[in-house]
């Protein structure tokens, strides 16, 4: 395991229990079990139910064992949470009573040593959830083309300067490491933009490539096709998004779907939590019911 010093808080862990387990003797899945934040509280929410947590991130994977060792309600998977039809499957379950996706990034992600998806550190461009996939952070800086890097800075990252980080980003290249990223965006941002901005001045970009690493938006997409259809007839789809771009595919797709309808949210973090977790600042809850 590599250095890793900190522990992921998983967000609103009260109001997910609250509107996920409505059937004390159901089935759940945790989508994204990251360090087992959810999913503890889930299972000992009643001895009956059973969790089932999946996560593409096999280093994150090994603290879940860890932390949820003790759980017998509880089965882990290294999956895709586009995959959860070939778990359930494997499983012999057709249908389950909630289904949660916590859409955020692991602490552990930002934090354990060497996996390049902070600008607060000095590592290789990597920013891969799943370490084994091939593609990497440095090949969609290095390899992609102008024009599809300030596509992809301006869908992803809504950053307006896309066009001039992307310009810089190719006439520095090549740029190994989180830091020769970061000093390309410095450079590309009028020095008046990076002192007006509350956030940290490469937080956009660095935002879109690990999206387009990681297929992350698409990934929502393809999930929410058919969660509802492993859903029982009063069944539970949870969903915690962390920034515009996932709340609004979620929000339209709740409205729209006709399997579904939105019964809550969007539910905030209170002013305790945010105070106790920044970074649940930006996340919002939202719970729909199958009908």
């Amino acid at each position: 395991m590599r250095k890793y010093d900190d522990k992921h808080i998983s967000v609103m862990p009260f109001e997910v229990v609250e509107y996920l387990v409505w059937n004390k003797k159901g089935v759940y899945v945790d989508c994204t079990v990251g360090e087992g934040g959810h999913a503890s509280l889930i299972a000992q929410s009643s001895s009956d139910v059973f969790v089932i947590g999946l996560d593409i991130d096999s280093e994150v994977l090994q603290i879940a064992e860890k932390n949820l060792s003790s759980y017998k309600n509880v089965a882990l998977f290294k999956s895709s949470y586009t995959d959860l039809p070939v778990v359930l499957k494997l499983l012999g379950i057709e249908k389950v009573s909630g289904i949660l996706i916590d859409l955020g990034i692991s602490t552990f992600q930002l934090k354990g040593e060497g996996r390049g998806f902070t600008f607060n550190k000095d590592e290789p461009l990597d920013m891969r959830m799943n370490l084994e996939q091939s593609k990497t952070a440095h090949d969609v800086v290095n390899k992609y083309s102008e024009k599809d890097l300030a596509d992809i800075i301006f869908q992803y990252g809504e950053e307006r300067f896309a066009r001039r980080i992307a310009k810089k980003i190719v006439q520095l290249r090549p740029l190994n490491t989180t830091k020769e990223l970061v000093n390309a965006i410095k450079q590309a941002l009028p020095y008046a933009e990076i002192r007006r901005r509350k956030r940290h001045f490469a937080t956009k970009t660095f935002q879109a490539i690990r999206i387009e690493v990681n297929s992350e938006l698409k990934n929502i997409k393809k999930f929410l096709e058919f969660a509802p259809d492993f859903l029982e007839i009063g069944g539970r789809l949870v969903v915690i998004s962390f920034h515009s771009l996932e709340d609004r595919i979620i929000k339209h797709f709740f409205k729209n779907d006709p399997r579904i309808k939105e019964i809550a949210g969007p539910i905030r973090p209170s002013e305790s939590e945010i105070k106790s977790n920044p970074r649940s600042r930006s996340a919002k809850l939202r719970i729909a019911e199958r009908i």
